[in-house]
């Protein structure tokens, strides 16, 4: 009772109930389309993202001066790209970062190299290491060069709801000014500290462990431009270039209840218990460090998203979800729902209703959960097997994942693609956990077995099953592995728009080429044209002719770009033309009658006046059709499917494995191309043809 009233009373500090009739005042409102409460990795980037959209930002950061922390200092290749589609990537740029071309793995005295699998990917595509205050000043800088993006040094203390929805924010500003701010989406970036997420989402809290930190000076890594991880005893410590000058150094310690700093005790423990497993190459530098006494804490958070969808308002970056730091992937997963949110909002010109807008904002949740979920699953389960302990499994299996990762190839390059955020994909990540549970198992039965190594083998096998599944159990088994698109994506409820978009390549520079020419509303068969409106020049919008109704539940994207060259000034011109129709591509309920089945078995008939045994004679007619309509009904539906364009990764990589596998020739192309043509409408070749096209994106 004590708990649920205290609840209860922090929830009132949270959020600002207010009648119907209280409104922000004209001399507070900031006249925004979007407010941003914190100005941190996730806030700033959201900020520049929706203010190049042409968005109305105002953002709330608590303080604007320059940002010291100890983590948030690695970006992973993975986050770079998302960098790069944000057009960001300029933000690590005189800042003194540094490349990071993957991670050096040491344990007892043996090390392994394991590289990022950047192969396929522009030269300067690679982690990034660096101070992350510098980082957070250039983003914001890039924010506020923005005319439509209003920056502002002020603490936002409550949420202002009106009637379930809410309409904004009260925050104190930096001379002490109480003022409240207003607009249709208010979105929560206040990092792991947030004292506003309690009334957005279900915050589960975890702290399995701190980090100390150091600044080692004037020293070099064993392997340069390599992220270091020491499988120590009890847990992790990591290493990593933050400038040209300095390596942080990250010292995991399990629990909360750390040696004291200021009785030396810490000091002691560093020296005493760590730098003995450090390598010789760093230990004189880490001593040194440990001597300036300038060593600081953090602990390491984690938290499953487990929001509450509510209108008007939404959480992002680390208010909304966090993972053990240990593999650094913190920022991409913030980065990468940017891009998720960017996309989503893109097509929306009014976010004034705040229920359909949340609903439709749902889909957020879907769309987030691959990438999320298997970056967040890796660290939880990476920092478990890494940590040392008393149980003989557990020690199994941290040496098995260490001489799995050692193996090369695809066993080094398929958990390190799902570490670097280059290929997060959830069922990769959990073959490759049980791959290195299995690979321990065989290596203590092989060649010698004995009862006490089964039983071993029995424990790792548990031991793997009690480290993941909860963790996956915490992320939502379906979210992870089958991810629907929720109709509410497909559907844009809130405005109910179809819209036909034509752009330009990214390198257009023309005057028109940056303006939307016309929009035609319809709504209640009233016609409302909608003026010029300037758009961002990443992806630039080279006119847009399209049909709003409102009573139509599909959205309509048609691309310029993919569009043949030969067929382009036709396929514009016929837009021109205004002679744009529709039609609904459904299935019926029932088959239709197959003239040819049907006439030879009515042909031995000679008498058709008994209605029942004739109805019973003909009830074949629906079992002979078959081969041949559900071949083709099937091939139909699964080829609309594949040739369908997703932000799935795995449903593009089977897009384009059909494309490779139909331009093989010979029987790749002649067997589906016999399916279609109803040529040899045989059902196990089309399963057959179906699933070699499956294996070619597995091999690949």
């Amino acid at each position: 009772m004590k708990k649920t009233k205290e609840a209860k009373e922090n929830m009132r500090d949270e959020v600002v109930k207010s009648s119907e009739q209280v409104l922000c005042q004209s001399e507070n409102a900031t006249n925004a389309d979007i407010i941003i409460v914190g100005a941190g990795v996730a806030g700033s980037a959201l900020a520049y993202t929706l203010g190049k959209d042409g968005r109305r930002v105002h953002v709330i950061e608590r303080d604007l001066t320059l940002p010291d922390r100890i983590v948030g200092e690695l970006l992973q290749p993975g986050g770079y790209l998302k960098l790069i589609e944000l057009g960001l990537e300029d933000c690590v740029e005189e800042i003194d970062a540094q490349q990071v071309f993957g991670y050096a793995l040491y344990k007892n005295g043996k090390s392994t190299k394991l590289s990022y699998p950047l192969q396929n990917f522009d030269q300067d595509v690679a982690g990034r290491s660096f101070h992350n205050g510098r980082f957070i000043q250039r983003m914001r800088e890039k924010a506020a060069s923005l005319p439509n993006v209003r920056l502002e040094e002020g603490t936002v203390t409550s949420l202002l709801e009106v009637k379930g929805t809410i309409k904004g924010v009260q925050y104190k500003t930096k001379i002490g000014q109480q003022l409240t701010a207003c607009a249709p989406l208010t979105i929560v970036c206040d990092g792991c500290f947030s004292n506003l997420r309690r009334s957005l989402c279900n915050p589960k809290v975890d702290i399995p462990s701190c980090f100390v930190a150091l600044i080692l000076e004037n020293c070099e890594l064993p392997y340069p431009n390599h992220g270091h991880v020491i499988l120590a005893d009890p847990s992790p410590i990591l290493f990593y270039r933050i400038s040209s000058s300095e390596i942080r150094c990250l010292v995991d310690i399990p629990g909360q209840n750390l040696p004291s700093i200021s009785n030396g005790e810490m000091a002691k423990y560093l020296k005493t218990v760590v730098a003995p497993q450090i390598p010789q190459e760093l230990r004189d530098a880490f001593v040194f460090a440990i001597n300036k006494e300038n060593i600081r804490t953090m602990p390491n958070r984690s938290m499953p998203a487990a929001p509450h969808p509510t209108p008007g308002a939404l959480l992002l970056g680390d208010a909304f979800n966090m993972r053990h730091p240990l593999t650094g992937g913190g920022m991409t997963v913030a980065l990468s729902d940017i891009v998720v949110l960017r996309n989503l909002l893109r097509p929306l010109h009014d976010l004034s209703d705040a229920f359909s807008l949340c609903k439709y904002l749902e889909s957020f949740y879907t769309l987030r959960k691959p990438v999320a979920s298997t970056i967040n699953t890796l660290a939880g389960a990476l920092y478990k097997v890494f940590s040392a302990s008393t149980d003989p499994a557990r020690n199994e299996m941290r040496q098995a994942c260490f001489d799995y990762l050692s193996l090369g190839g695809v066993f080094s390059n398929g958990p390190i693609a799902l570490l670097s955020g280059l290929n997060p994909r959830p069922l990769n990540l959990v073959l490759h956990f049980f791959a290195v549970a299995i690979f321990g198992v065989g290596r203590l039965i092989v060649p010698f077995p004995s009862i006490p190594r089964f039983l071993i083998g029995a424990r790792m096998i548990s031991v793997a099953l009690r480290i993941i599944f909860p963790i996956i159990k915490a992320e939502g088994v379906r979210q992870m592995f089958f991810p629907t698109m929720l109709t509410h994506y497909r559907s844009q409820v809130a405005l109910g728009i179809i819209f036909l978009i034509v752009k330009a390549e990214d390198e257009c520079s023309s005057p028109q080429s940056s303006r939307i020419a016309n929009l035609k509303l319809f709504e209640n068969k009233k016609c409302k044209d909608l003026k010029s409106k300037k758009v961002g020049s990443g992806g630039i919008l080279a006119s847009v002719l399209g049909f709003v109704l409102l009573a139509i539940h599909s959205s309509l994207a048609m691309e310029y770009q993919y569009i043949p060259k030969e067929l382009r000034d036709a396929f514009v011109f016929a837009i021109n033309k205004e002679n744009i129709r529709t039609m609904p591509n459904s299935m019926p309920a029932a088959p239709h009658p197959t003239p040819v089945v049907l006439r030879n078995l009515l042909r031995p008939l000679h008498d058709l006046s008994d209605a029942f045994s004739l109805c019973k004679y003909l009830e074949s007619f629906y079992t002979l059709r078959k081969p041949v309509a559900s071949t083709i009904n099937t091939l139909a539906g699964a080829l609309y499917k594949v040739f369908s364009a997703s932000t799935d990764p795995a449903r593009n990589e089977m897009r384009q494995a059909c494309f490779d596998y139909l331009s093989l020739g010979g029987v790749f192309s002649n067997g589906p191309i016999a399916l279609l043509s109803g040529l040899n409408p045989r059902p196990l070749n089309l399963v057959l043809h179906f699933f070699a096209g499956l294996s070619l994106v597995l091999a690949a």
